[in-house]
């Protein structure tokens, strides 16, 4: 056995007996040669079944109001700052919000999230609306919710605790020191104060991000320890899906290896959280998209994206049925007080 299976193998065993890995060996783990790839994935894979069991996890999102963000960030076809062409239209109706949580619910997700283009929900109004769809989710349609409605204040926070959002979506979309390269609008800061109203509010945080926005390896992995370092237990990974019309449009992408390598490395960084694959995984991924369960992660959103299409839900339980794992289910919601 050479040293590079032997230093995985270690790595491994020690995080199999509760240990932890240095920000130095996750560093080691993310530039592991191709030829190696495969051996860091199934050891990933191992630590996966350790501490998540065999069951995949799938959510889905909709996206409740489109364009016209007055946000830059580099990467988003909805901001007002680029000319991507995106389908604009106001905040979606309450029975339309509902219709989409029941399909998302045959499509096997156990959790629907309402996301929203723009800096925060500034008009009353509209978040009273969402606030009503998201409770009739979770009394006609059962299924956990979750929101992504921008900069949320203490007050906002509460109010969707009170209907029953279990987790808010709010991404760091990178490592805190490339922030400034994809966004210039607002700062890392500003979704650190709204992740804390949330969790003030009792609400646990969904926050991950979008790889291939030109960060380093060492910064995703920068990514990974603070995601750890805030306590988040829920990480969706995309991978930039460039979009004529936006700065990134031109980003070379990443090889679908060294995305799988990154899934990994998250994974030993994180052994415990629910690290879903997310939106370009299509594009990106193409024909090893399966390789993304067999690396350690253990979630999918299923579905269309914000402004882009997925695959048919019918496709991913086919996968995840043929690679032998089980599908996570709704858990019982607790009564609203």
């Amino acid at each position: 056995m050479d040293s590079t299976a032997q230093e995985l193998i270690a790595l491994t065993d020690r995080i199999l007996a509760g240990e932890e890995i240095t920000r130095e060996e996750a560093e080691q783990i993310i530039l592991t040669k191709d030829e190696d790839c495969m051996l860091l994935m199934a050891l990933a894979d191992k630590v996966r079944q350790r501490y998540n069991g065999d069951r995949v996890d799938f959510c889905a999102i909709i996206n409740a109001r489109s364009g016209r963000c007055p946000e830059d960030c580099k990467f988003c076809a909805q901001s007002a700052h680029h000319c991507t062409g995106v389908k604009e239209y106001p905040l979606l109706d309450e029975d339309s919000l509902v219709a989409a949580a029941r399909r998302a619910k045959e499509a096997g997700a156990v959790r629907f999230s309402i996301v929203t283009s723009g800096r925060n929900q500034g008009n009353p109004r509209e978040f009273e609306q969402i606030l009503a769809a998201l409770r009739r989710i979770r009394e006609e349609v059962g299924l956990e919710i979750c929101c992504s409605l921008g900069l949320i204040s203490d007050e906002q926070a509460a109010r969707l605790k009170e209907v029953g959002v279990t987790r808010y979506h709010a991404n760091i979309e990178t490592a805190p020191s490339h922030f400034d390269a994809i966004c210039g609008t607002h700062n890392f800061q500003d979704k650190l104060k709204t992740m804390a109203a949330a969790k003030a509010a009792g609400i646990r945080i969904c926050s991950g991000g979008i790889l291939g926005m030109g960060e380093t390896p060492q910064q995703r992995v920068e990514m990974a320890f603070t995601l750890k370092a805030l306590g988040v237990d829920s990480i969706p990974l995309n991978i930039l899906n460039p979009i004529p019309g936006t700065p990134f449009e031109n980003m070379p992408p990443l090889s679908a290896l060294d995305i799988l390598r990154t899934f990994a490395m998250f994974r030993f960084v994180l052994p415990r959280a629910l690290i879903r694959t997310a939106g370009g995984r299509e594009v990106n991924l193409r024909d090893l998209q399966a390789f993304a369960l067999n690396a350690g992660l253990n979630g999918i959103m299923v579905g269309n994206y914000l402004t882009t299409a997925g695959r048919s839900p019918e496709q991913d339980i086919t996968m995840v049925r043929d690679l032998g794992r089980r599908f996570s289910h709704p858990r019982p919601l607790p009564a609203q007080s």
